[in-house]
C-alpha cells in the first residue's frame, strides 16, 4: 500500500526547499559549483509514522526522504521528470551500479534524436556520465527494470527543478551518501506530482 502522501505528511519547514536560487545568465560551471546550503542533506522530523528502510519521492517539494526510523528520516534535495515524463508508483530497487554505464531508452532518443541518438550504443561510466556516480534501480513486479532510476548528476545546479526523462537525480555526493545506505529490496515510493492550479 502507498503511503498516503494528501495528509501533509512532513514538516511544513520543507517547503524552504522551494526557495533555491534561480539559476544564472551564465551556464554553471562543474569545477566552480558549490551546492548551495539549503540543498544539503539534512535530518528531518515527520508527522506521520512510515517503516524505516523506505524512500519517498515527493515531485512538489523536490524531495527525496530515507527513512531512519519511524518518524525521522534524511532529506535530500532532487531534480525529478519534466512534465508527463514523471512517473509515480510504488518499485523496489532492484539493482545498484556504481559509475554505471547509460544507454538511452527508445522513446528518449525519438524525442530527440539530436542529442541521443549518438548514445544509441550506450555511454561507459565516468565523470560526464548522465547517471553519475552511483545509480539504484527501479524496478515493479509487471516490468521487471522500469528503466527509472535514482542518480547523480554532472549537473547538480539542476537539482530542486523538473528537467529529467523521468528519474530521480541528485548530485554525485548525495547520491554517494545515499548508495552506501540503501540496500537492493528497498521500497520506493515516487509520489504524483499535484495539479496545476
Amino acid at each position: 500500500m502507498t503511503p498516503d502522501l494528501t495528509r501533509r505528511l512532513f514538516l511544513s519547514s520543507s517547503a524552504a526547499l522551494l526557495a533555491s536560487p534561480a539559476l544564472s545568465q551564465t551556464k554553471p560551471n562543474l569545477k566552480t559549483y558549490v551546492v548551495p546550503p539549503e540543498h544539503q542533506p539534512v535530518i528531518v522530523r515527520l508527522r506521520d509514522t512510515f517503516e524505516p528502510g523506505i524512500l519517498l519521492v515527493d515531485p512538489n517539494t523536490f524531495s527525496l526522504y530515507w527513512l531512519i526510523e519511524p518518524r525521522r528520516a534524511v532529506r535530500f534535495v532532487v531534480g525529478v521528470g519534466r512534465g508527463n515524463l514523471y512517473e509515480p508508483g510504488s518499485f523496489t530497487v532492484g539493482a545498484k551500479k556504481e559509475w554505471p554505464s547509460w544507454t538511452p531508452t527508445k522513446e528518449m532518443i525519438a524525442r530527440n534524436p539530436g542529442a541521443y541518438a549518438k548514445y544509441a550504443d550506450g555511454m561507459p561510466g565516468g565523470p560526464g556520465n548522465p547517471l553519475g556516480a552511483r545509480a539504484l534501480y527501479l524496478f515493479d513486479e509487471r516490468r521487471g527494470d522500469t528503466f527509472l532510476r535514482i542518480h547523480g548528476t554532472p549537473e547538480p545546479w539542476t537539482i530542486a527543478s523538473a528537467v529529467s526523462n523521468g528519474c530521480v537525480r541528485l548530485p554525485n555526493e548525495h547520491i554517494q551518501q545515499l548508495y552506501d545506505m540503501v540496500p537492493i529490496g528497498a521500497k520506493v515510493v515516487l509520489y504524483p506530482k499535484r495539479a496545476a492550479a
